[in-house]
């Protein structure tokens, strides 16, 4: 996961802050990543509709992040498990300042549209396993991202066909055309590690 490479080399779509890393991690990174999240104790998982969440790394509070253990050195990572129906609606991250928003994407493909506040416009990007997406900047600040319900995603219109089908992961996806449509079927669950670079992290932020 250790990679030294221009992130500008990486940009899709219009945005300058949206970048999309395909092969991010091989695929034992992800068999290990994929083994410490599913012998993590029942207790450690909190179901939420149509999805369930881990937290490692720490606990987002409005004055930093309360450090904790985490299986990932990239910040505070958030391991989310979608059931192969399941939608994550249109939201924004907790922290708004001083925060990148990095998103791996293990176990399945799917399609993430981004709604815009400004006159870029909505848009997708196809999310291939091992994956990265990086939201910063007004990618991060001025946008709204959730996942289609639907176990089948249409990606004729995404701003990284290229970058996702060019990687050598682009190989696991199930891709079908229809007529002029290009679509992906999701079979799987998809693990999501968003993982949020914070400078304030405190370790005894409440005193006794």
């Amino acid at each position: 996961m250790e990679r030294k490479e221009n992130l500008n080399n990486f940009i899709v779509g219009d945005l300058p802050t949206l970048i999309y890393i395909p092969d991010f991690i091989t695929d034992s990174e992800q068999a290990h990543l994929l083994n410490n999240i599913y012998q993590a104790p029942v207790s450690k998982w909190k179901s939420l509709k149509n999805r369930r969440l881990q937290n490692w790394g720490g606990v987002v509070h409005e004055k930093g992040l309360i450090s904790q253990d985490s299986i990932l050195s990239l910040g505070s990572p958030v391991v989310m498990d979608f059931t192969s129906h399941s939608r994550l609606k249109s939201c924004k991250s907790t922290l708004r300042e001083n925060v990148e928003d990095k998103t791996s994407n293990v176990g399945a493909e799917a399609v993430e549209g981004n709604e815009g506040m400004d006159n870029h416009g909505p848009f997708s990007i196809l999310l291939v396993p091992r994956s990265l997406l990086i939201f910063k900047d007004d990618a991060y600040s001025d946008y709204l991202h959730g996942i289609e319900d639907s176990v089948v995603h249409r990606f004729d219109q995404v701003v990284n066909e290229i970058e996702a089908l060019s990687g050598s992961s682009s190989g696991q996806a199930e891709v079908v055309r229809i007529d002029h449509a290009k679509i992906v079927n999701r079979n799987v669950n998809r693990i999501s590690l968003t993982c949020r670079l914070v400078l304030k992290v405190h370790k005894n932020l409440f005193k006794f």
